[in-house]
């Protein structure tokens, strides 16, 4: 696996020294989290299915985000791979540039950077540093299970308080509310986002499509917890799944909820499918829902993205139905990092019915 190197099991005396005036780690959680440490040896692909840690040292924090991005040109993030195993999850490529598999070792081999606390403190007090927003959660969730084990976040959260620099936080995990006295701190000082990723409120559907997360009533409950604490906080809807999640049924049931949990804004994001998530999430669909292959054959057949007269039909649909629910009004929070909606097509939401049946 690349990043053997930097593994605090293989850290070979001249990358140590690199590290000598990194402070110790506070002391873990109690609890394993459903993951063991990865042993001295190599960490091959297409392993025996446990879940491991593989604790490394790494050597940036802040990541620049490629392209142009018109909300955010920073990120972070504290781990590679996620225990929600999420079978659309965009970011399962990135485990094949570790020499990994996009499918299980996504889901089981969890990359920790155990010095991230530290090292983000280090970065954010670079004279180059220009106190930008950093975004967390945009390519896998920094409140995945390990998070109960390592605690990064607490260190993350409270360097960048003290910094007084800007974040946003998206999150499909309740570990979030473990640390709403440091939210609060770091609110009181700069500016904080806080989004809550809820694709549907179906339950079927979430147990098998997002098999590790927290339930999304469960996750319904910590907007509403933010929200009392005064964290103004916005709903992902996302992924909206073609044939499952899209009729104007379920998306005004998932909407309501929404709203009832004191959500700000709501912005609808429909499956986008590239590769390394596009294969798994075929095999899913073949194994579960068989009779769909065929919408998304038409759908998905040339491309990622899902054409945008259907994009549009679904935007559109959830923009009403939270308009009629009190949300997105002018002045709310800001849009989700990484959530910028999908241009409407200016068709009337009650053709969603048409052919996508939920």
């Amino acid at each position: 696996m690349r990043w053997e190197n930097l593994r605090e099991s293989t850290t070979s005396v001249e990358q140590t020294a690199l590290f000598d005036h990194t402070p110790a780690p506070p002391p873990r959680g109690t609890g394993r989290a459903g993951l063991r440490t990865a042993g001295p040896g190599p960490v091959r692909a297409g392993g025996d299915g446990e879940p491991v840690a593989i604790e490394v040292r790494a050597r940036s924090i802040i990541n620049r985000v490629p392209g142009e991005s018109p909300l955010f040109r920073w990120s972070l993030n504290p781990y590679r791979g996620c225990s929600h195993a999420c079978v659309y999850c965009f970011a399962r490529r990135t485990h094949e540039y570790l020499d990994l598999d996009s499918g299980h070792d996504f889901d089981t081999r969890i990359v920790v950077k155990v010095n991230a606390g530290s090292l983000l403190r280090a970065e954010l007090a670079r004279p180059s540093w220009r106190g930008e927003h950093i975004a967390m959660g945009t390519n896998t969730d920094p409140y995945q299970r390990a998070e109960g084990r390592y605690r990064l976040m607490p260190q993350i959260i409270a360097a960048l308080r003290d910094a007084a620099n800007p974040f946003s936080i998206l999150t499909k995990g309740t570990l979030v509310l473990r640390d709403l006295d440091l939210l609060e701190q770091a609110a009181r000082v700069t500016d904080v986002g806080m989004a809550v990723s809820v694709g549907s409120v179906d339950e079927a559907v979430w147990r098998t499509v997002e098999p590790g997360t927290p339930g999304p009533r469960a996750r319904l409950d910590a907007v509403r917890r933010l929200t009392e604490r005064g964290l103004e906080c916005s709903v992902l809807m996302a992924p909206i799944l073609p044939g499952l999640t899209d009729s104007a049924e379920r998306i005004e049931e998932t909407v309501a909820a929404i709203a009832a949990a004191g959500a700000v804004r709501v912005t609808p994001v429909v499956l986008h499918l590239r590769p390394g998530a596009r294969e798994w999430y075929r095999a899913w669909l073949t194994r579960e829902h068989p009779r769909l292959l065929p919408l998304y054959r038409r759908l998905y057949g040339r491309g990622s993205y899902a054409p945008e007269s259907y994009r549009g039909i679904v935007t559109e649909a959830v923009r009403e139905i939270a308009g009629r629910h009190g949300l997105n009004r002018p002045g709310s929070a800001r849009r989700a990092p990484d959530a910028a909606p999908d241009a409407a097509a200016g068709r009337r939401p009650e053709q969603l019915a048409l052919g996508f049946p939920g």
